[in-house]
């Protein structure tokens, strides 16, 4: 299975950190961000691994390159001419690199120990998304699970942890372009095919300097 990390968000709320350095490479406990990740991503058996870039994006490449020191062998889908796609459109973009089978994807953002999975079976579905326990900056949530399948709506809502195991086939009817994941997810979600889990271990969102600063506090 091939790993994708979403890196090419703007960062805007991260400012002015992100005026000079793009959000993945900043750091966390003396290491990028995003070298968290491919770290744990190798570890967990994930070989080949695509980065979407856009803002600041040569600096993520020149400082990941080919990812032999790492273990793993990296590939960029660069949006720096377009502009950074949003998720959905980002891994439409990546589709050609990504392949035909099924992938994980995580966000170059957030900080957790969550152990990533090469060999899950997604079924019937066309994702499995993982949920953590509301931050306090989205203490309504995003969507409620019922027998290991996600919904849009309920009683109990949980908050994407931005880690998420997808089909190709789920984006094979989207144009290419800006296009968010959420409206997409909700949709597969009312014909119940997006299963997932509730994760109770670590996990943060690093959105604002703030966060960033708690976690290296």
């Amino acid at each position: 299975m091939k790993a994708m990390i979403l890196a090419a968000g703007l960062g805007t709320r991260m400012r002015p950190l992100t005026d000079t350095i793009p959000k993945p490479l900043l750091e966390v406990k003396g290491k990028p961000l995003i070298v968290w990740h491919i770290e744990h991503l190798v570890e967990a058996g994930f070989e080949e691994i695509i980065i979407n870039v856009a803002h600041l994006g040569y600096k993520i490449i020149d400082y990941i390159a080919e990812g032999s020191r790492y273990g793993a062998k990296v590939s960029y889908s660069d949006e720096q001419e377009e502009g950074a796609l949003e998720s959905a459109g980002g891994i439409v973009k990546a589709l050609p690199l990504l392949g035909s089978e099924p992938f994980l994807v995580v966000n170059a953002d957030i900080w957790t120990d969550f152990n990533f999975d090469p060999n899950i079976d997604l079924g019937e579905n066309l994702a499995h998304l993982i949920l953590v326990d509301n931050p306090e900056h989205n203490m309504n949530g995003d969507f409620s699970i019922s027998n290991g399948l996600l919904k849009s709506q309920g009683d109990r809502k949980y908050t994407f942890s931005g880690i998420g195991y997808y089909s190709p086939k789920m984006f094979h009817d989207l144009k290419y372009g800006k296009s968010a994941l959420a409206p997409l997810l909700r949709g597969y979600m009312d014909k119940g095919l997006i299963g997932g889990e509730l994760y109770k271990g670590i996990w943060s969102d690093v959105g604002t300097p703030e966060r960033l600063a708690i976690l290296n506090g």
